[in-house]
């Protein structure tokens, strides 16, 4: 591979010109398709063959008129009134009239009024689904609520109110605080320019690729801004490596077109071993069979791919148009060659003296802030988790004022039947059943289809949409109505989907947990060529997860400092952020794991004793790590500033994360740990190592195939 890799940094190097061209023409010709092709995201989130999907589907087919998208008007009287008829009536009308709604009920007809008359809720339905409705309908509707209705409050809520976030201003904090640490890492603004353009121009070609396929891709909201969100860091840190490698072999005497190719062979082939854990993980979610989550990690990992592939091509092309000033001002007078020894020697010497109390700690730790996980609960957002000042937030707030939460997390029960008398029946029967179930707040009369055969019955929780008891009723009226005969009865509604595809998912996710470790044992196992590396790399990969885990559920599901990171009410975390971060985790972790580790190795296979060895590696790698998870953690904490409750969650726990296992276990217990195994962390049985392919990831055939440098700087110089 580093053989491979090497010509072809060596060829963009010297066609730089074309090699420049074809990015940028590819990133115009994506931009337009963009533009043109491009269609809106949406939180709908669909599960196949869970009983809540195949009542929603049956309901297509059998009560179409009911299948379409819902909104709901809440309207609210000032303190010690009561509501009239006449008040309601002109709120109705105009719900009535917004493109589209096929019915917009009087809540006094429907009897949806508080029982102090102060509260009505407005029922809307609209004809089609809720990814068929266009902007001009989501924007008539929501100015319901801006109206001039006097003294009464009136709010909008329900699937049709959604929130749209894009790019803002908190996230590009991410970006400026990357481009700080990389001009602090290199002393050279051309360095830091030239690698953070480098990054941005593949996170430009893989958004806009994403966005020309979001016509015919049906896409969740937080997709393209998780695709984004990894693809920037990624970028940024591919772009780091190699470029750092590249510096060295300029300040090592190589002329520039060799060090690019050498660059590219060897820190480029680390780059495509994590990029392609990355991917491989992402790609990996599709066989949870959720499709909203399979979209989410191939779009994530088709942003990684592309950020690789411009680590590898574009970025030698960039580096023949800077010459030297890729050096900073004191290297290129020369004296780099002679610096002191940096903070990474010490620290691998002190690891060194200090690795059984280390250990002992940080493993105890880890351990301490993963304790949380344990109450751990998972569930889909709703509007109750919203930003304060979102339109559905407020809608939410006001029906639980004036109804209770259960209204906030409506149930619907669907019956259908052979004739018009068994679902008639059935309704009946059903409904007297689920009325009696605890936690069940009060069950409507069915609503029947126009041949009679299938019947709606709304069922109204005690709890709030994710609240646990809502949860334990939603399986109490399954168990209740699996008995009634003539019929087929299943409970949906975006709450009873919700719970669905948390409790498969909270299914799944050991499993996938253990396809992963299992996945980074055997990279590794071919990457190292040892038995107790790969061992010690996955045991370090579950104390970053079990901890990130515990400090994630302890700020946004117990409440715990929540107000630094703006949650305004503690819940369930997102029912996918475990898997989501176990995938991106994985890779990240793996990342790290070969460029501290393949330096041990190779000075261990020069014939370094083990204990400088890990000190070499850490220390002539510490300070590029150190500013690639710096860079990490800015551009996902950049994410905890948005408002959106999901993004906001996905960004601390990847910050979070980040810092824990680049500092804690790659640059702590990982050195400790090699420190006590000694040469015992090498060995690996004859048999498999004739059986393992060579896969070369430090370039070591290569550099037996290419003449030494002119001259040889100072061990510590290498790190700059």
């Amino acid at each position: 591979m580093a053989t491979l890799l090497y010509r072809l940094g060596r060829w963009c190097f010297g066609r730089r010109g074309l090699v420049l061209l074809v990015w940028l023409v590819l990133l115009g010709g994506l931009g337009g398709a963009a533009a043109a092709f491009s269609g809106p995201t949406t939180d709908e989130f669909r599960m196949p063959g869970t009983e809540s999907q195949r009542a929603m589907d049956a309901l297509e087919k059998r009560f179409p008129e009911a299948t379409g998208a819902s909104g709901t008007v809440v309207v609210a009287a000032p303190p010690g009134e009561r509501l009239a008829p006449e008040r309601v009536a002109p709120i109705v009308r105009e719900a009535a009239a917004v493109p589209g709604v096929t019915a917009a009920v009087d809540p006094f007809q429907a009897r949806s009024v508080s029982p102090d008359g102060r509260y009505a809720l407005v029922q809307v339905q609209f004809a089609d689904e809720l990814p068929d409705l266009t902007d001009e309908q989501f924007t008539a509707f929501r100015k319901i609520a801006e109206g001039d209705h006097g003294d009464l409050r009136v709010e909008v809520g329900g699937e049709v109110v959604q929130e749209r976030y894009g790019v803002a201003a908190t996230e590009i904090i991410g970006v400026a605080v990357a481009a700080i640490v990389l001009v602090i890492t290199f002393g050279s603004l051309v360095a830091a320019g030239m690698t953070l353009v480098n990054a941005l121009v593949g996170v430009g070609v893989g958004m806009a690729g994403l966005y020309a396929l979001s016509g015919v891709v049906s896409l969740n909201n937080a997709t393209p801004v998780l695709a984004l969100m990894l693809g920037l860091a990624v970028g940024i840190d591919y772009s780091l490596f190699i470029t750092s490698r590249y510096r060295q072999n300029l300040m090592e005497g190589l002329e520039a077109r060799e060090a690019a190719g050498r660059a590219i062979g060897t820190a480029g082939s680390a780059v495509v071993f994590a990029g392609a854990t990355v991917v491989i993980a992402l790609a990996g979610l599709s066989v949870v069979g959720i499709p909203f989550l399979t979209a989410m990690g191939l779009a994530a990992a088709g942003t990684v791919a592309v950020a690789v592939l411009v680590a590898l091509t574009l970025l030698p092309a960039v580096l023949a148009f800077t010459g030297t000033k890729i050096l900073s001002r004191r290297q290129r007078a020369g004296r780099g060659r002679g610096a002191a020894e940096g903070f990474g020697f010490r620290w691998g010497r002190l690891l060194t003296r200090m690795r059984l109390p280390v250990l002992l700690v940080g493993v105890l730790a880890l351990g301490a802030l993963a304790l949380p996980v344990q109450d751990m609960r998972l569930a889909l957002p709703d509007a109750g988790t919203a930003a304060e000042d979102s339109p559905q937030r407020k809608a939410y707030d006001l029906i639980s004022e004036g109804f209770g939460p259960g209204f906030n997390g409506r149930l619907i029960a669907v019956v259908n039947g052979d004739t018009p008398a068994a679902a008639r029946a059935a309704a009946q029967q059903a409904a007297g059943l689920i009325g009696g179930v605890e936690g069940v707040q009060a069950v409507a009369p069915p609503q029947f289809n126009r041949d009679g055969t299938t019947a709606l019955v709304a069922v109204i929780p005690e709890g709030g949409p994710s609240d646990a008891v809502t949860e334990d009723a939603v399986h109490a009226v399954r168990d209740k109505v699996a008995g009634v005969e003539g019929a087929e009865i299943a409970l949906t509604g975006v709450t009873a989907l919700g719970i669905d595809i948390s409790e498969k998912l909270a299914g799944v996710l050991p499993v996938y947990l253990l396809l992963v470790v299992g996945l980074s044992i055997l990279l590794l196992m071919l990457v190292f060529r040892s038995v107790l590396v790969p061992l010690k790399a996955a045991a370090g990969f579950l104390l970053t997860v079990g901890a990130t885990f515990g400090l994630t559920t302890a700020v946004f599901q117990q409440g715990h400092l929540a107000s630094l990171v703006g949650v305004d009410v503690p819940g369930p975390l997102i029912s996918f952020l475990p898997i989501i971060l176990i995938g991106i985790l994985f890779g990240l972790a793996m990342d790290y794991e070969v460029f501290l580790v393949s330096k041990m190795r190779e000075d261990f296979v020069h014939g370094d004793p083990p204990q400088r060895a890990m000190v070499n590696g850490l220390g002539q790698n510490a300070r590029v790590v150190t500013a690639a998870a710096l860079i990490m953690c800015a551009v996902f904490a950049g994410f905890v500033l948005t408002p959106d409750p999901i993004i906001k969650s996905i960004g601390f726990a990847l910050a979070v994360g980040v810092f824990i296992d680049a500092f804690i276990v790659r640059m702590t217990l990982v050195p400790a740990v090699m420190s006590l195994l000694g040469r015992a962390a090498w060995w690996l049985p004859r048999w498999l190592d004739r059986a393992l392919p060579d896969l070369d990831i430090e370039g070591e055939n290569l550099r037996r195939s290419l003449p030494e440098p002119a001259a040889r700087p100072q061990e510590a110089a290498v790190s700059g």
